[in-house]
C-alpha cells in the first residue's frame, strides 16, 4: 500500500523522517483497510506546504462571503451579488472557482427558496422580502481551492423559513461535532440525516459534499444520507465539505431545463444550505472557510 524506509525524508516534504510523520498514520490506514474498510489514498491527505496555501485561500473565500453579507439587501439583484463576488475576490489576487466551470457562466451560485443549488445570477432575480437566498462562493488562490456558503434572510421570512435554516445550521454543526480523526464520512452523515428527519424534513441524496483543496471537486463523494461508521475513514490531512441540502418536504429533485444548472425541489418547497469547508487533523477537525 505505502512503501518507504522508516529513515526516509516523509513524501509530505516536511522534512521529518518518515518514522516520525506519516509512518504511523499510514500504519494506523493499513489496520482499517484490513477489515475491508474505505481509506484515502495518499493523495487526498493534504501536505503542511499544500494545507498552508490552502489556509490562504479559505481566508480569502471567507473575506468575500463576509463582502456579500456587508451589501445584501432587499432589491438588488443576484447579478449584483455576483458582481460583487468577482470584483472582490480578483481585486484579492484571486480567481472565481465557479465562472467557466464545466460550462457554468458566473462567478457565484445564487440558490432562493425552492431552488436547492446552483442557481445562476441573472440581472431579472430581484431579491424580495421574504426570500432566503444562498450564496455558495468558491475561491482559487494561487492555484489552491476553497469553498463556502451561507444563507441569508431577506427582511422579515415566514417561520416555516426561520425554522428551517435554523434546522439546516443545527444539522450542520451537528455534522462537524461528529467528524473526528479515525471515524468515518458517516458518522457525519448519520448525525445530520438524524437530526433533519427528527424536524420532519428530508436531506437530498444524490448531491453531497466533496474533497476539495488541489482542485474544486476532488475524491471523497461526501453523502449525507449514508450509515453511521460508514463511507471513508476521517484520516488527518483530508478536506471536503460539510454542506448538507435540506428540504422541507421530498428530497427529490429536478434540474432546470433551459440553463441545465438550477436544481429545484420537485414539490416546491423551500431548502436551506450551509457549508463548512474542513481539514482533519489529528487532535480534531478544524473550519477553513465558513
Amino acid at each position: 500500500m505505502f512503501f518507504m524506509e522508516r529513515n526516509d525524508l516523509c513524501w509530505c516534504g516536511s522534512g521529518k523522517k518518515y518514522k516520525k510523520c506519516h509512518m504511523p498514520i499510514e500504519e494506523r490506514m493499513l489496520l482499517h483497510a484490513e477489515k475491508g474498510e474505505i481509506v484515502p489514498t495518499r493523495q487526498l491527505l493534504k501536505t503542511p506546504a499544500q494545507i498552508a496555501k490552502i489556509r490562504e485561500s479559505a481566508a480569502l473565500n471567507t473575506a468575500v462571503l463576509d463582502e456579500v453579507a456587508k451589501h445584501i439587501h432587499i432589491g438588488m439583484s443576484t447579478a449584483e451579488i455576483d458582481e460583487i463576488v468577482h470584483n472582490f475576490t480578483v481585486k484579492h489576487g484571486g480567481i472565481p472557482a465557479p465562472l467557466d466551470y464545466q460550462g457554468f457562466p458566473k462567478s457565484v451560485c445564487t440558490s432562493i427558496n425552492n431552488e436547492i443549488c446552483h442557481g445562476i445570477p441573472d440581472k431579472e432575480i430581484i431579491l424580495k422580502e421574504g426570500d432566503i437566498i444562498n450564496v455558495d462562493v468558491s475561491t482559487i488562490l494561487d492555484g489552491y481551492f476553497s469553498d463556502a456558503s451561507r444563507m441569508f434572510k431577506m427582511g422579515k421570512v415566514s417561520e416555516r423559513a426561520e425554522r428551517l435554516i435554523r434546522v439546516t445550521e443545527e444539522c450542520v454543526e451537528l455534522g462537524l461535532a461528529a467528524a473526528k480523526p479515525w471515524g468515518h464520512l458517516g458518522d457525519i452523515a448519520d448525525a445530520i440525516n438524524t437530526h433533519a428527519r427528527a424536524n420532519g424534513y428530508s436531506v437530498v441524496e444524490e448531491i453531497g459534499g466533496h474533497g476539495i483543496g488541489l482542485a474544486f471537486h476532488e475524491d471523497p463523494f461526501v453523502s449525507y444520507v449514508t450509515p453511521k461508521g460508514s463511507e471513508m475513514l476521517l484520516v488527518p490531512g483530508m478536506m471536503f465539505t460539510i454542506e448538507p441540502m435540506i428540504n422541507e418536504g421530498s428530497p427529490d429533485f429536478f434540474v432546470d431545463e433551459d440553463n441545465g444548472w438550477t436544481v429545484y425541489t420537485i414539490d416546491d418547497g423551500l431548502s436551506a444550505q450551509i457549508e463548512y469547508m474542513v481539514l482533519v487533523k489529528e487532535d480534531g477537525v478544524e473550519v477553513l472557510t465558513k
